[in-house]
């Protein structure tokens, strides 16, 4: 004989396992999802094990301390920038970064492996310094989150130096975005009428190189003192 108070506790007894197994459910489509997204962190711990140097052998000029990759400052033609160690075409890149005063650098992609020119030079690059206090006048496509020489970035506001910023950049050939604290500031497509033009009459006229490649390494200057954090990459 079953009695209401053994009923109740039966009934309670299915309902904890329902609630127990729609939980557990929830959780393995979450785990789904997040694997789907597929990132990449090229950023953790002390090792640079994503990274090796443009053009040369051993790592120099960078240190990757508890997920902060650190650059000496060492100058635009030292030969110290950093490329990843794996080709991309269409991603989407995230990351933080912050400068020191007076200090620049630059995120590049599509760079060459085996290329004898500056990593500026056949690269595309997402600029990043301190405007205000850079001691030179720039022009507005030099400044921080344009496509550097080429288009200018529109409506980017820069934390002040010190302070983490946090940059994206989506390329789904022949589409690019540049995003800086979440707000899209470029947009331009290889090779379309205007990017020509702006080539030809710009900085890049008469270097022939400068963004012909459909796929490449991602690049880090190492021109001034930057701090790069959180970097991660997803294909698309």
């Amino acid at each position: 004989m079953i009695t209401i108070k053994s009923l109740s506790l039966q009934v309670g007894t299915l309902v904890l396992l329902s609630c127990s197994a729609n939980n557990q459910s929830n959780k393995e489509v979450v785990a789904t999802e997040n694997q789907s997204e597929e990132w990449t962190l090229l950023s953790e711990g002390n090792s640079p094990d994503h990274w090796e140097m443009y053009n040369q052998s051993d790592i120099k000029g960078w240190e990757l301390i508890n997920g902060e990759l650190q650059s000496s400052g060492a100058g635009w033609d030292a030969g110290e920038d950093l490329i990843t160690k794996k080709a991309f075409q269409n991603f989407e890149l995230n990351l933080e970064w912050k400068i020191t005063s007076a200090n620049s650098s630059g995120i590049f992609f599509y760079v060459q492996k085996g290329n004898n020119d500056p990593i500026y030079e056949s690269a595309p690059e997402y600029q990043v310094m301190d405007d205000k206090g850079w001691p030179e006048e720039m022009e507005p496509n030099q400044l921080t989150s344009g496509n550097y020489a080429m288009h200018a970035p529109e409506g980017a506001e820069v934390k002040p130096v010190g302070e983490w910023n946090t940059t994206k950049i989506i390329v789904n050939y022949p589409h690019v975005e540049h995003w800086l604290n979440g707000v899209k500031v470029v947009e331009y497509e290889f090779g379309s009428e205007d990017w020509l033009a702006r080539k030809a009459s710009g900085k890049w006229a008469d270097v022939p190189d400068y963004g012909v490649e459909k796929s490449g390494h991602i690049g880090l200057q190492n021109a001034g003192i930057v701090t790069y954090k959180n970097i991660k990459i997803k294909e698309l």
